[in-house]
């Protein structure tokens, strides 16, 4: 199962959104820097209202949805690549996950301390920035140390790295993450290898105070301190790490832990809030890793399956069972909304709307599949 890292700097309610994130109180969150140490692991099932509908289409006794792994990692501050604040052992933390999720603190509150003293998002995210760039240039120079020996006796993969930090290494040196670099798919693929923090894809949470999410979760951002952050940072983070930043408010995800569903929709409307910012966030984080979902769906259960982008039906119905892959025959398969529409697969079977696809078939996400196979 791949992981999502939830980083920061100390105090801007990472542990707060971790917790809401897995529906319990499991990660300690208090007003002082370097409240966790140890990181937080939690499984999160991921909202999918196509999943609901498909159970109640048919009848489904259960409901089995996709999942992702968060964890909670302690507060960054600067001078971590050089060790400050336990940095070397949060860095490796990171290390160990498959996508960043920056939290971005975008709420003024006077009682919750700042370790900067002042409320600057874009300073925020560039002094986390600054250390991962940092902790990989260190990492890249013990690579040329390690393999310039080796490129320069001929040997092709030591070489072909070497090109690779030769591009790499001014890109870093001018601030900008690696995940960004402009590199060939082979080049990318030696990327890989090197394991570095800012080659992985990050998403960025700005989390904003309850009295600010409704507006700030509106199409035009209000000319308020919240809406200014938010927009400075949806700006900064397109234009310096070419992705994106979801609004949330860790707060109020806290307060809908102690809530019953009928409380929380109440809660929430009184907010003037159709959805918890925790669903989008999870979804966001989900398509980040590069995850797709697949569908099934009859009386004994609807289920999400997650595959990558790009997978094939045969890697996709090995995702349920080897056997599947191995003896693949073909896809029977129509999108989510075209069989709502038709109310059921074997209405879809009977009016002739189903699909049969081939091994070079690329399931799309929301796909509606039976395999057929034969071992």
């Amino acid at each position: 199962m791949l992981r999502a890292g939830i980083v920061g700097l100390p105090n801007v309610g990472k542990s707060t959104l971790f917790n809401a994130l897995i529906r319990a109180r499991k990660a300690d969150a208090a007003n002082y820097p370097f409240c966790t140490i140890e990181p937080n692991i939690g499984v999160v099932a991921v909202p999918d209202p196509r999943l609901d509908r498909l159970a109640e289409m048919s009848r489904s006794a259960k409901k089995v949805p996709a999942a992702i792994e968060f964890v909670d990692i302690a507060g960054l501050v600067k001078g971590a690549s050089q060790g400050e604040g336990l940095g070397n052992q949060f860095l490796t933390h990171i290390r160990e996950v498959d996508a960043i999720i920056q939290v971005v603190r975008c709420f003024e509150d006077a009682n919750v301390h700042h370790v900067s003293g002042s409320i600057e998002p874009l300073r925020d995210i560039e002094v986390i920035a600054t250390e991962l760039v940092l902790a990989d240039l260190a990492s890249l120079q013990r690579r040329k140390d390690k393999q310039g020996k080796a490129a320069r006796s001929g040997d092709k993969i030591a070489q072909a790295e070497m090109r690779v930090i030769e591009k790499i290494e001014p890109h870093l040196d001018g601030g900008k993450p690696a995940i960004t670099a402009a590199l060939a798919p082979e080049e990318r693929a030696i990327l890989r290898s090197f394991f570095l923090l800012t080659a992985k894809p990050t998403l960025f949470a700005c989390n904003v105070a309850e009295g600010d999410l409704a507006a700030c979760l509106a199409e035009t951002l209000p000319d308020s301190p919240a809406g200014r952050f938010v927009t400075a940072v949806r700006d900064h983070v397109k234009a310096r790490h070419d992705t994106e930043a979801v609004v949330i408010s860790a707060r109020i995800e806290s307060d809908l832990l102690d809530l019953s569903d009928a409380e929380q929709t109440e809660y929430l409307d009184g907010l003037g809030v159709k959805e918890s910012g925790v669903g989008a966030l999870i979804r966001a984080a989900y398509h980040l890793l590069g995850l797709r979902t697949f569908l099934t769906t009859g009386e004994k259960e609807s289920r999400a399956w997650t595959i990558h982008a790009g997978d094939t039906a045969p890697k996709a119905a090995g995702v349920i069972h080897s056997d599947f892959e191995r003896g693949f025959i073909a896809a029977e398969t129509l999108h989510y909304e075209e069989l709502l529409k038709l109310g059921s697969f074997t209405k879809a079977r009977e009016a002739g709307k189903l699909r049969l696809e081939g091994r070079e078939y690329v399931v799309r996400d929301g796909d509606v599949v039976e395999f057929r196979f034969n071992v």
